[in-house]
């Protein structure tokens, strides 16, 4: 465990404690796969807290833990606003990426922690941020690469984020970890193998370092560099003993 890991830890266990000993909600900053993985390996040396993770709309990645009791579920709002970014003339804009989109952002001395994920959508940006980083963000960026842009909050969003899939079907010689990513990458077992060793593949937000680790229907497998896939179902065995599954890769 890196130093930064070890003070992430004491962080999150104070905001437990915090929560545990005098009543009130508490909240993290924006955590990314590893450092929602490090929240699970001490949930054991967590008080008896109730813990929320959201990003600002279902499925997001980078998300903020809330601790919290019970019986102030009602009180529980996670300080999380979006900021779209539109060109100011769509017909002369660049084609901007989220490395685009996040260079612009960090130029401006916002801190990573702060921002949640990036969404592009129609030549638009939305940055999901915590709520002292919203209207920092609408006044001070006017320019992504060589395009002008306007930057307004825009809420509504949250609720009505839609995923684009694409469904990929084929058969693989078993369900382990290592044979469905080979399926969802399109890349030979071995190659996609040596991710899962490098500490790259997360499932359901928790680091798996086993080629062996078997995948359940709704797993959500993430892999840094390569993208993220829902596994959806496995079907019917072929008669060679393979089996057919559906994933559903975001993109």
């Amino acid at each position: 465990m890196t130093k930064d890991d070890e003070l992430l830890c004491k962080r999150l266990k104070e905001l437990a404690f915090n929560t545990c000993n005098k009543g009130f909600t508490t909240y993290s900053e924006f955590l990314n796969l590893n450092e929602l993985n490090l929240l699970l390996s001490i949930k054991k040396e967590l008080p008896p807290v109730e813990i929320d993770l959201y990003g600002g709309y279902e499925g997001a990645e980078r998300k903020m833990v809330c601790f919290y009791q019970f019986t102030n579920d009602y009180d529980r709002k996670f300080p999380i606003h979006c900021v779209r970014i539109t060109p100011r003339n769509v017909k002369f804009c660049d084609v901007l990426t989220h490395r685009d989109y996040l260079g612009a952002l960090l130029n401006l001395g916002i801190e990573r922690y702060t921002i949640g994920d990036i969404i592009i959508k129609n030549k638009e940006g939305y940055v999901f941020c915590n709520d002292k980083m919203c209207n920092y963000i609408i006044q001070n960026l006017t320019r992504i690469k060589h395009t002008d842009v306007r930057c307004t909050q825009d809420d509504d969003l949250m609720m009505n984020v839609a995923h684009q899939f694409q469904e990929i079907r084929g058969t693989v010689a078993s369900v382990r970890l290592d044979a469905v990513l080979s399926l969802a990458f399109n890349g030979s077992r071995s190659s996609l193998s040596n991710l899962i060793t490098a500490g790259k593949v997360f499932v359901n937000s928790r680091l798996i370092e086993s080629n062996s680790y078997t995948l359940k229907e709704g797993d959500v497998v993430s892999v840094r560099g390569y993208g993220k896939f829902i596994y959806q179902e496995q079907q019917n065995q072929t008669k060679k003993g393979r089996y057919f599954v559906v994933l559903m890769k975001y993109i």
